[in-house]
């Protein structure tokens, strides 16, 4: 059955919205996180403006900035009704206080840090079961920019840098939050060249399609598998279904893996992307200008 709830994943862009209390000074790429994808988030959920969000800093090393800001952020939006949750232990994680406060949210946001952290604290926890049972049963939005959204799914990156990642062993892989099953999710993927990563990790498990959000871009996963690009920049997806062949089981650690065959998708602004059947239909271009 598909959730009835929606998932908004982020690549990550004004770190810590740093920029929200000033926004007329920033260049337009720059504002369009504040005003298109966090307006976007609040849209999609069924009480708009009125909704209770509820914004978990746990991923980051200092929450009480990150939290500030997003309030600051939304506020701008007129979405007043804001709070922050800062789970530091699974044993808070699981109080009856922060199982309340899920319980009454609309939305929620995952911030960017580490996403160690939001898998180490909340996997398997009561909140992490409450969260699933929302986003399945209710019309529930979860959101998650840099490490909420690589949490996402059922399978995770934690680890690997970017000029090696094509050798094998350099990309770490564990389970995610499972928000969503069959994907792999990396971000910041533009500005840190992270192409390898994903094709590393769809290589060696074809079944899962590699997505990578660039800088202030995110995909709306609506029904659990339709895909919608937002935001100023692209999604790069990465598509095993087809692979031929790799050497990624006979090499050496540390040595370079060989691929065949991986198809690669670019979206930007309005594309969508099924992740059942696979096939991508793109944003229609309206020309204004007079013949």
């Amino acid at each position: 059955m598909a959730p009835k709830g929606k998932l908004i994943i982020i690549g990550g862009s004004v770190d810590k919205g740093s920029y929200t209390k000033a926004p007329e000074n920033l260049p337009p790429d720059l504002r369009f996180f504040e005003k298109g994808i966090l307006r976007r988030i609040s849209d999609e959920s069924a009480k708009g403006k009125l909704s209770r969000v509820e914004i978990i800093t746990t991923a980051s090393s200092i929450p009480k900035e990150v939290g500030e800001e997003y309030i600051e952020a939304f506020k701008q939006l007129g979405i007043l009704n804001v709070g922050v949750l800062d789970a530091r232990t699974r044993e808070e994680a699981n109080s009856a206080e922060h199982l309340e406060r899920l319980k009454n949210a609309d939305i929620v946001m995952f911030t960017g840090g580490d996403q160690l952290r939001l898998t180490s604290i909340f996997g398997g926890t009561a909140f992490h079961h409450l969260l699933l049972d929302r986003y399945e049963n209710d019309h529930f939005v979860i959101s998650g920019t840099s490490a909420g959204a690589a949490a996402s799914s059922n399978n995770m990156i934690y680890q690997g840098s970017s000029s090696e990642a094509l050798l094998k062993g350099e990309v770490k892989i564990t389970g995610g939050l499972g928000f969503i099953n069959n994907v792999i999710v990396d971000t910041h993927f533009v500005q840190r060249g992270r192409i390898g990563r994903l094709l590393y990790a769809c290589a060696s498990n074809p079944i899962n399609l590699g997505i990578g959000l660039g800088e202030d871009t995110g995909l709306l996963i609506t029904e659990g598998h339709m895909m919608e690009a937002i935001g100023s920049g692209f999604v790069i997806l990465v598509d095993g279904t087809n692979m031929r062949d790799t050497n990624i089981t006979d090499v050496k650690m540390g040595e370079p893996v060989s691929i065949e065959n991986l198809a690669v998708h670019v979206l930007a602004f309005g594309d969508h992307f099924d992740l059942k059947t696979k096939k991508m239909t793109l944003h229609p271009i309206v020309n204004s200008s007079a013949d």
